[in-house]
């Protein structure tokens, strides 16, 4: 009997596209404050729509590798995304509330926060298309299906 060779997965599929992208926005944002002022707009179309369509091309694999290191790098992008909301939102509390001016600060523009908060939804929506895949699973195995 020929046993089947296993499989690995490719690195396109491990490689975390949400998470990069969150990780570009934050530094491009915090380097380059001044630039996106102006230009903002391209963010979207250079940081969010590829990494969406990327992320998206995922879904029909269920192997092990690829749901437990896209449940990782969901893990890591919300705490990433947390901690850069929870900076901001200090900055923006010891300037209005105790009215501390020289201090230095995080400032995430309002379309920073936008575009964090759209990749965290498709991060969100990738983990229940994950659960969905991994039910399909278990289900092959069920003996009463």
């Amino acid at each position: 009997m020929a046993t089947q060779k296993r499989k690995e997965a490719s690195a396109f599929l491990l490689f975390p596209w949400g998470l990069l992208s969150i990780v570009l926005i934050l530094f491009l944002n915090i380097a380059f404050s001044g630039f996106f002022t102006k230009n903002w707009s391209w963010l979207v179309l250079v940081l969010i729509i590829p990494a969406s369509i990327l992320e998206n091309l995922k879904i029909g694999y269920s192997t092990i590798q690829v749901m437990f290191l896209k449940t990782i790098y969901s893990l890591l992008s919300f705490l990433l995304v947390g901690m850069a909301f929870g900076a901001a939102l200090a900055g923006w509390q010891i300037t209005r509330f105790q009215h501390i001016e020289n201090i230095d600060k995080i400032q995430l523009p309002w379309f920073a926060l936008l575009a964090l908060f759209v990749i965290l939804l498709i991060e969100i929506a990738q983990l229940f298309s994950m659960l969905k895949a991994v039910k399909r699973e278990f289900m092959q195995f069920d003996p009463d299906n």
